[in-house]
């Protein structure tokens, strides 16, 4: 019986060497290793387990074998893979190419695994290939009877004499003929064979699950949020495969995974509801669970701590501490574990954050006021209360953890529609599709659908796939691809995308895309890589925080040095160790988590009255630093739909042409119907009756009104109809096309009467919000999915120098990643599903809101009123919102620091004072409520003085 499995682990020849050995050892077991491949195969009388494979491999080190057929889910932690040069570096590269000699340390910067330097190397085409016992250098052929060392630690280097290898003092193999010809010889040109992480493509069976959003592990995937094991980051959850289910009116216990007839009745089966958009995100749920029962248990433990000042409890103050620590317990263990967890991370890999602060504060409070309950005679009575009681802080810790987590939860709240964008572009495929098999109509799931089926396509239905039209014709609403208005008429072997809105006819389609290769799939791959390649921002808590923590440490050693060297005699060490604690207690900033997200919740709320809906810090960061202004035409500058704009007559006045326009258009599909019936209903005008209408694809309408033909439509209409118009009309027609206008032609007989301008009109708010833009430095560029003449047009009116026409999603991703190279901040504004990718990679992506859920959704701001205007008050809200952060961190630290002389007793030889609880909880109070009130400041900002 003979079976081959991947092998996880293996490195160099001697894992191959030892992972040989081993096998073979076992009995009935003949065992073939190949390092090139990293496979084994395995020959044996009987079937021999998986799992009694691994086990003996498991007494050689981090070895395991792997069917090689199944996915590669059991890859070694990084913390576990060996490095043969014993050489280790940050996959983020966060100190450049420093590096380290050490297995499992964390990285200091970004706190993720190290992982062996051949892992980088490997990713690197012009670094020389790693060599092995069967992927030899190509000067041992010339050096039989010499010597190597079976690392390689110095590549292709060769020893005289039999020894050990100066690097990692392994002995000295010899070079014989028999390694020569059993190993391929590596010259220059050979490819790399290494292996080494790419980014994951994303499938269906990875949908619902979880992943590192610094892809640690590749494309690993988790059942549930249980963290990155590698860099302790919370994971992220795919968006949910969409699933539908189907079920009869009459008979809802029946329910099929296909459409079909109900078994029962017979009734068509109808397609379920989604539940799955309303499903709210699990982080966000278990921090308000988190918060609800720790604000349950603080409110009381608050209560007894600062109502002992003004009312006289039955019960003595020892029982008191008891019933603080008792409803501390659950405040610290089970809703701020986690908090704590966070530093004590932080501390271990001496990546000092907000939550180092956080932890060092709580714990102090938490171990001096059990130790204070415990002991209590220990205390000096210089820090006791004013009835001479022990100092208890266990309602310092259930405050901070508890304000901490209402930070957490408020950043969570805003972060909690991630993966929505995609979400909503999944939803704008169709589940099913209607495929015709040998002339009759067979409703189908979409996956279902193959390459050369043919499909119908009713009106009003999306179109399930990419592909051409073999029989029919329609207009197609392709706003969500091109973000233009105006629907497009489509003809028999036209292209058409899946995701486009069928117009009110009837076709049959081919499919030529189907699945991950459509279009639409294309633009969700394309959202999904740009936002994700986002990394994290530096927050400025972390910033003051990696000075104040050691700060803080540093002084409460002088502290406890000072005391021991100074103190009362026969209290020093007491003295010592309780002013030392002192300071780390007073030192914690009880209203930092409260800093940012208090700012935020204000900014935000001041930001949604002025029509802005910020969405993360990150927006706010980069905001204020924006330098180059990307915009969409249609639906950012312009009003996204056609508007009659002018009417040219001959002889006629304007509103008889409106009259005969607006009687052809009340039986007209064409997309400018609507502008037409519009235009006429503002000015009271109504229609009169049409005999004989019809619809002439490609050119226009005609029909019969009060005895005359009427025509409209564009000029091969007439031409076909052998109707000239004058040559001062056409004339008029040319420049007013010039501007960027649609022109349709009214005839009645054989005499042009005039004919309508249509425009996609612009927004009055437009050209005063780019020139607000480029007197603050903002480059302002138009990027359109319109043609280059009223592309011209538009840039021309409002001032813009740079654009550029027919653009599709990938153009515009393109120029943004092109700006960011240049080391341009990009801002993006769009409004269309078009738009999308280019927003999720944009430094900072803008939607409209009066554009689409995915756009809104691939954007980090929303200017819900959709004007361009909302930009230059965005940033000024941005700028204002930093200021406001900054003041608050100030409130934050200040009232801490001005504590921590006291801690340290430094009034204690001039006035006999030590740090009270009294004064921990007023710098504690003063300074969240200094924070509260800072925010609310935001409110009074004018965001319209500019």
């Amino acid at each position: 019986m003979e079976k081959q499995y991947r092998i996880l682990g293996m490195t160099c020849s001697g894992c191959q060497k030892k992972i040989s050995e081993k096998l073979n050892s076992i009995d009935g077991v003949k065992a073939d290793v190949n390092l090139e491949t990293n496979t084994a195969t395995i020959i044996s009388e009987d079937d021999i387990e998986l799992n009694t494979l691994n086990k003996a491999l498991e007494e050689i080190g981090n070895y395991k074998l792997d069917d090689p057929n199944t996915p590669e889910k059991a890859l070694l932690k990084p913390q576990d893979r060996v490095s043969p040069s014993s050489v280790y570096y940050c996959p983020m590269e966060c100190e450049g190419d420093k590096v380290y000699f050490q297995q499992g340390k964390r990285c200091p910067v970004c706190n993720m695994y190290l992982v062996p330097i051949e892992e980088k190397l490997a990713k690197d085409p012009n670094h020389k290939p790693t060599y092995s016992s069967t992927n030899l250098p190509e000067n041992f052929k010339h050096n039989i009877g010499k010597y190597y060392c079976p690392m390689f630690c110095e590549g292709d280097k060769i020893y005289d004499e039999k020894g050990d290898c100066p690097v990692c003092h392994m002995h000295l193999e010899e070079i014989t003929d028999d390694l020569v010809k059993n190993a391929k010889i590596h010259s220059h040109h050979h490819q790399n064979h290494s292996h080494h992480h790419e980014a994951p493509k994303i499938t269906d069976e990875m949908a619902g699950k979880y992943y590192c959003p610094m892809y640690c592990e590749g494309d690993k995937v988790y059942d549930s949020n249980v963290g990155c094991p590698v860099c302790g980051m919370d994971l992220v959850k795919y968006p949910e495969k969409k699933v539908a289910k189907y079920t009869c009116p009459m008979h809802p216990e029946i329910i099929r995974d296909e459409p079909g007839s109900c078994p029962i009745c017979g009734m068509d089966l109808v397609r379920m509801p989604d539940k799955s958009d309303d499903e709210e995100d699990e982080t966000y749920i278990i921090l308000k669970r988190k918060f609800i029962i720790s604000l349950a248990f603080t409110i009381p433990v608050f209560i007894l701590s600062m109502g002992a000042m003004f009312i006289n409890f039955p019960f003595s103050h020892q029982i008191q501490g008891v019933i603080e620590l008792i409803l501390t317990l659950p405040v610290l263990f089970y809703s701020g574990w986690f908090l704590m967890r966070r530093g004590w991370v932080s501390f271990k890999t001496w990546n000092l954050n907000m939550f180092s602060l956080i932890a060092l504060g709580v714990a102090a409070a938490f171990i001096f006021s059990i130790a204070a309950l415990a002991f209590p005679d220990i205390i000096p009575h210089e820090i006791r209360g004013h009835n001479h009681e022990i100092p208890l802080y266990f309602e310092a810790v259930c405050v901070i953890l508890t304000l901490v987590i209402l930070g957490q939860l408020m950043e969570a709240l805003a972060h909690k529609k991630t993966g929505n964008a995609i979400r909503e572009l999944m939803n704008l495929s169709p589940d099913e599709a209607n495929l015709i098999i040998n002339g009759e109509e067979k409703k189908v799931l979409l996956s279902q659908v193959q390459i050369g089926d043919l499909l119908k396509v009713k009106p009003g239905e999306k179109i399930p796939v990419d592909g051409k039209i073999t029989e029919g014709s329609s207009y197609v609403d392709e706003s969500m691809i091109t973000g233009e208005p105006i629907p497009v008429e489509k003809n028999i072997n036209d292209k058409i995308s899946s995701g486009t809105i069928n117009g009110n006819q009837v076709f049959i389609m081919k499919a030529e895309k189907v699945g991950d290769e459509t279009l639409l799939s294309q633009i969700i791959k394309m959202v999904n890589e740009a936002s994700r390649s986002k990394a994290p921002i530096q927050k400025l808590t972390d910033k003051v925080s990696k000075v104040f923590v050691p700060t803080v440490i540093l002084i409460a050693v002088l502290t406890f040095i000072l005391w021991q060297l100074f103190g009362p005699e026969g209290k020093r060490s007491l003295f010592a160790f309780v002013n030392a604690v002192a300071v780390l207690i007073v030192a914690c900033p009880c209203a930092l988590g409260l800093a940012t997200p208090m700012s935020l919740m204000v900014g935000i709320g001041k930001g949604a009255k002025n029509g802005i809906l910020i969405k993360n810090a990150e927006a706010l960061e980069q905001m204020n630093k924006v330098n180059v202004l990307i915009t969409d035409k249609t639906g950012t500058l312009t009003e996204g739909k056609p508007s009659v704009e002018y009417i040219e007559t001959v002889h006629e006045n304007k509103n008889s042409i409106l009259k005969l326009a607006y009687s052809l258009n009340q039986n007209s599909e064409h997309p400018l119907s609507n502008a037409v019936i519009k235009k006429a209903k503002e000015e009271n005008i109504s229609p009169e009756k049409v005999t004989g209408f019809e619809n002439i694809s490609g050119q226009g309408v005609k029909g019969n009104i009060n005895g005359k033909t009427v025509y409209l439509g564009n000029e091969s209409l007439l031409t076909s109809h052998q109707i000239s118009a004058p040559e001062s009309l056409k004339q008029k027609a040319i420049e007013v096309q010039s501007k960027a206008h649609t022109i349709s032609y009214v005839a009645q007989g054989n005499e042009v009467l005039g004919f309508i301008s249509f425009t996609d009109k612009i927004k009055e708010s437009s050209k005063k919000a780019v020139q607000q833009l480029l007197s603050e430095g903002v480059d302002v560029m138009m990027m359109t999915g319109d043609n280059e003449h009223t592309a011209k047009a538009v840039a021309e009116e409002l001032g813009i120098k740079h654009f550029k026409a027919n653009c599709h999603p990938e153009d515009k991703l393109n120029e943004v990643k092109k700006l960011q190279q240049q080391g341009k901040i990009v801002a993006m504004t769009g409004d269309g599903i078009n738009d999308s990718p280019a927003l999720a990679q944009a430094n900072i992506g803008i939607a409209m809101g009066t554009g689409t859920d995915v756009a809104i959704e691939s954007a980090e701001i929303t200017l819900l009123k959709g004007d361009i205007l909302g930009v230059a008050k965005a940033k000024l809200l941005s700028e204002k919102l930093l200021k406001n952060i900054k003041e608050n961190l100030f409130f934050a630290f200040i009232y801490n620091i001005l504590g921590v002389p006291i801690a340290a007793g430094l009034l204690y030889p001039f006035f006999g004072i030590l740090l009270s609880p009294m004064i921990a909880a007023a710098a504690m109070s003063f300074s969240s409520l200094s924070v509260i009130l800072n925010s609310l400041r935001l409110n009074s900002v004018d965001l319209d003085s500019q």
